[in-house]
């Protein structure tokens, strides 16, 4: 695997969770420092409360598009388990179908509300920060649960094609690739089985003819 291909699959597989990591992190952080400058120092941070404030707006977004991508959001799924792999496929095709359409409808109202933001210049009271950072927390997520549904709709529809029932999208590559792999060793064989039937036949041809 090349390096732009480990960036893309560490890109497509782990964004979600390596940015909620760094965000607890930093929180963790930040709310320690408070704790020993409070109870320590007897000196309380003014921007502490809401930088944390920020940070956890960003990591709650970041974890719909992650309940999205593993499909763990609260559900009730027991008429679909039931359901043979294609049918059931079929029904999350539908669903997924659904859920497209309605965070696709929601990113113009969510950049509207970032550009209005940007417009209005509104600063947080305690740091400054310009607000729209936090406001385009909803953009982002918007689109990224967009791409994250397509990809298993893409999914869910090869398991449709095929009557398959493939659980993620790195899976289905690597399904793939197990398939290419199976292919081509049985290729070998069967090519190594061939020649080794010509060079019986050519030693039984050899054999008869001594023999006459």
């Amino acid at each position: 695997m090349t390096g732009i291909k480990r960036i893309f699959f560490f890109v497509d597989e782990y964004l979600e969770e390596f940015i909620m990591v760094v965000l607890l992190i930093a929180m963790s952080v930040i709310m320690g420092i408070q704790i020993f400058c409070r109870y320590i120092l007897g000196a309380s941070l003014s921007w502490s409360e809401e930088i944390t404030r920020y940070l956890f707006i960003w990591s709650a977004f970041f974890s719909v598009s992650l309940c999205t991508k593993k499909c763990i959001s609260i559900k009730i799924d027991q008429f679909i388990r039931n359901l043979k792999p294609r049918k059931k496929a079929s029904v999350k095709v539908l669903n997924l179908t659904v859920e497209f359409i309605f965070f696709v409808y929601l990113i113009p109202f969510a950049y509207r509300y970032l550009m209005a933001t940007i417009e209005s210049g509104q600063v947080s009271p305690a740091c400054g920060i310009p607000m729209y950072y936090v406001q385009s927390a909803p953009l982002v997520c918007f689109t990224l649960c967009a791409i994250r549904i397509l990809e298993r709709w893409f999914l869910e529809w090869h398991n449709v094609i095929h009557q398959e029932e493939l659980k993620d999208w790195p899976s289905h590559l690597a399904e793939l690739e197990r398939r290419a792999n199976i292919k081509n060793s049985m290729s070998n064989l069967l090519s190594q089985e061939n020649f080794n039937k010509e060079i019986l036949e050519q030693d039984n041809t050899s054999n008869k003819e001594g023999g006459n």
